[in-house]
């Protein structure tokens, strides 16, 4: 991942700094969101954007059409400066840097919560209170996943920090104490 986060941290930080200076922010990193959204649900898009049999200029026209009515100006830029350097198969990368640098620019913290089933508005919100807290943030992104496997209760990873309080994860704990 090194490699591929030192390819794809310049044109999270161009984008950035060029969205920034047109106060483009918010708006492009949730466009950010969606096309990264498209992108991971369409083996299809990636495999023909990264496909060498495709030219540059074929990739931008299709880029283009796809999105141009979507996205800012800038971000089509991006999408295009990606497909002239043959870089566009880092595009999921390019736009996870950005999202990252975006949120420490603004002081966001990213809480991927999983649970076993869905939560309501009013958990989701109790939630987002304590990770205020844990986080030590006033604005936090939420992430949702269902994984019925936890069985209940939820995991929690903000960075590095992982809060486990699901029945699986309490079954294993009593598992790995009763195995000494």
């Amino acid at each position: 991942m090194p490699l591929l986060n030192s390819i794809a941290t310049p044109y999270a930080e161009a984008l950035l700094q060029v969205i920034e200076a047109r106060g483009e922010t918010e708006q492009t990193a949730e466009q950010a969101k969606a096309v990264l959204k498209i992108w991971e649900s369409s083996p299809e898009l990636r495999s023909a954007m990264s496909s060498p049999v495709l030219e540059p200029e074929a990739k931008k026209a299709a880029l283009v059409k796809l999105f141009s009515d979507q996205l800012s100006q800038a971000f089509i830029n991006l999408l295009k400066l990606l497909a002239d350097r043959q870089r566009i198969s880092v595009l999921d990368a390019v736009l996870l840097r950005f999202l990252e640098l975006y949120r420490e620019n603004r002081n966001i913290a990213l809480a991927k919560v999983t649970s076993a089933v869905p939560l309501n508005k009013e958990q989701e919100d109790i939630l987002v209170q304590k990770i205020r807290s844990i986080a030590g943030t006033e604005r936090v992104e939420l992430q949702v996943l269902v994984d019925p496997l936890i069985i209940g209760g939820f995991i929690i990873n903000i960075g590095s920090q992982v809060i486990d309080a699901s029945l699986a994860g309490q079954v294993r704990r009593l598992g790995l104490a009763l195995a000494k």
